[in-house]
């Protein structure tokens, strides 16, 4: 037995995962990674450069991960509807 699905889904594109999860998740997983070889001894870090440079490279993530976004969204063909 065949199923039919409707037009509408079958347009749909796959979902994606978002800029923003992407970048949050990288977030964690530095941190942990720093806090990891911060109590293994290997290096010393100071916390506020630490909190910098991840606030930095978070924030130049999400600009980079939205502008290729908004190309990526703008490259699709339009249907014509509102």
């Amino acid at each position: 037995m065949s199923s039919i699905i409707p037009d509408a889904e079958q347009n749909q594109a796959e979902p994606t995962a978002r800029v923003g999860t992407v970048v949050w998740g990288l977030i964690v997983v530095a941190l942990a990674a720093l806090i990891i070889v911060g109590q293994l001894g290997i290096i010393t870090l100071n916390g506020t450069y630490v909190l910098i440079g991840l606030m930095i490279g978070a924030g130049a993530a999400l600009v980079v991960g939205g502008l290729l976004s908004a190309r990526k969204r703008d490259n699709r063909t339009t249907t014509g509807k509102s």
